[in-house]
């Protein structure tokens, strides 16, 4: 038999085993379900798309005890996910797994930047995962190559509302933070086809 032609079913491994590797890693890998997962590099739109967000949301929480980590915050979720959002937002005080402080445990905001190439693996595998997190009470999907954000907000333990926002005008309200954000501002300066976004910031 050739074992070459035989497909290879991917080792599983422990949380405990991917973080010990994960945190002498020089790259980014998530772990979902016992699978290490690379995470996908990040091309200019989803790199402006995250810094837009970030920059219009955090310039509104002076005053707030919040923490906004970017990009690089290890979180770990239920249903044995570990795995890096392109944006969180911690309304009070963070929590960690460890004195490492590199594994959070209490996000109150999640943002994910997804593309035509992600969107299976970070709408179906991890939203279910950030839906079942008692500490979270919003979710953003902000899409990379088209206007869309898709806003879950938690009513109770039980019921989100879900709400889409496709126009330049449209403004999300993140109750939770108590802060407003427009789509403009979020896709300033990204390019879809030859047309620009220009941001309006919302008061």
């Amino acid at each position: 038999m050739n074992e070459k032609g035989v497909s290879q079913v991917p080792k599983k491994t422990t949380a405990e085993e991917y973080l010990a590797n994960e945190r002498n890693s020089s790259t980014r890998n998530e772990f979902i379900n016992g699978r290490v997962i690379p995470r996908s590099n990040s091309n200019r739109w989803h790199n402006l798309i995250v810094t837009n967000a970030t920059i219009a949301i955090g310039s509104r929480l002076q005053g707030h005890k919040c923490d906004v980590y970017v990009s690089s915050m290890r979180v770990k979720l239920q249903n044995n996910v570990i795995c890096y959002p392109d944006l969180i937002l911690v309304n009070g005080e963070p929590s960690f797994t460890d004195q490492k402080l590199d594994l959070l445990q209490n996000p109150t905001v999640v943002v994910e930047i997804f593309s035509a190439k992600t969107e299976s693996s970070d709408k179906s595998e991890k939203m279910e995962s950030y839906l079942a997190m008692d500490s979270i009470k919003e979710c953003l999907m902000v899409k990379e190559d088209g206007m869309r954000v898709e806003h879950y907000a938690r009513q109770n333990a039980k019921q989100w509302v879900y709400r889409i926002y496709n126009e330049r005008d449209d403004v999300i309200s993140l109750e939770s933070v108590q802060c407003k954000v427009s789509l403009s501002e979020i896709y300033s300066q990204i390019k879809f086809g030859s047309a620009e976004i220009s941001s309006t910031a919302v008061n």
